[in-house]
């Protein structure tokens, strides 16, 4: 569970300290030229596909209640921090299939996100997720096999009265 929460934490952090590396790797490794104007794009991009990867992750019900992530994204972002991380090395022999290796593990994590908000938010008839965690709900006792609930019938005895509001213009 440390490991999940400790990439909860993490994930903000990351949205600026990986395009930091990218920027802080070009210094270092004296990549060229070409790759500072390959800066201009990429580190836009890594912060602002971190910031939207890190919202969809937080926007879950059972991220915000547990405070961690789930093994999916442990693995999702491990795996897609680790291939910009490499890309900050600016190793010719290697740096073009990493960089096209990133952007599809990029996007395959967005498509993850999306898929885990999607599969936690569709309406359950059973368990609802909440901000405290799991709720299983109670099967409905006025529901019978045939379908929904049937209204309550009236009861016989004793007077039926109805009250109607009326608004302060219609009385005036």
């Amino acid at each position: 569970m440390w490991v999940r929460r400790a990439f909860f934490s993490w994930m903000i952090p990351a949205a600026f300290l990986l395009p930091l590396w990218l920027l802080v790797g070009w210094g270092i490794f004296r990549a060229g030229g070409w790759a500072f104007l390959w800066l201009f794009i990429s580190i836009p991009v890594v912060f602002i596909g971190q910031l939207v990867l890190t919202l969809l992750v937080r926007a879950r019900g059972t991220v915000r209640a547990q405070r961690a992530v789930s093994w999916w994204d442990v693995l999702g972002f491990s795996a897609w921090h680790l291939l910009i991380i490499s890309l900050g090395f600016y190793d010719p022999a290697w740096w073009a299939p990493a960089l096209v290796i990133t952007i599809i593990v990029g996007v395959g994590l967005f498509w993850l996100t999306l898929w885990q908000l999607w599969r936690e938010a569709r309406p359950s008839r059973m368990v609802m997720y909440t901000t405290e965690g799991i709720a299983y709900l109670p099967p409905d006792p006025m529901a019978g096999a045939s379908g929904p609930a049937a209204p309550p019938q009236a009861q016989a005895e004793g007077d039926v009265f109805v009250i109607t509001e009326k608004n302060q213009r219609e009385a005036g």
